[in-house]
């Protein structure tokens, strides 16, 4: 059954929030998909904290129209598409998708927005999307960083623990020479 005007205004309202708060948007496509597969990946995205969207592409037409976003124009994806929202890392909804298509052949990547800055946006095309999905999140960032700012002050410690560790055996090679 078709959507009356008034959900179809309800959707691109909430298309239009969702655009102003994302920070990856990314497009694939679920044709082929079975039903059971596709409310599995819907309760995964749920789980992480991403939103899972169908619309047609004409209803997001008129909410890019609404928003800052240039240079996009969803009636040229084919097929159907589906919107995956990331709002709170760049780079999970990739990864999420990246990890479910390696189990099911159907879901392809077809393209996706990245937030560079305020009011700045990068359209990525299927390669753009796959290069995001291999990049580490941000706790993994974190870690590493956390990780080369210790080491230096590790290795401070572990050379200080030398000499000390040094001047303990020189004392027992004493007290053991007087002890003979």
């Amino acid at each position: 059954m078709p959507k009356t005007k008034q959900e179809k205004e309800i959707t691109i309202n909430d298309l239009v929030d969702k655009f102003s708060r994302f920070k990856s948007l990314i497009f694939v496509s679920f044709s082929g998909m079975k039903v059971k597969d596709t409310t599995q990946l819907r309760r995964t995205c749920r789980e992480a904290g991403i939103d899972y969207l169908v619309a047609k592409k004409t209803l997001l037409a008129k909410a890019l129209e609404k928003t800052d976003i240039k240079g996009f124009a969803p009636k040229e994806i084919e097929g159907s598409a589906a919107a995956v929202f990331g709002f709170e890392d760049e780079v999970a909804p990739a990864k999420l998708l990246n990890k479910f298509a390696k189990d099911h052949e159907a879901l392809k990547f077809l393209s996706g927005i990245l937030v560079t800055g305020v009011k700045e946006y990068k359209i990525l095309d299927t390669a753009g999307v796959k290069s995001l999905a291999a990049l580490p999140t941000r706790p993994e960032l974190l870690a590493k960083m956390l990780g080369s700012i210790k080491a230096p002050l590790s290795g401070l410690i572990n050379v200080l623990q030398g000499n000390l560790r040094g001047l303990v055996v020189v004392l027992n090679a004493i007290k053991d020479q007087k002890s003979v």
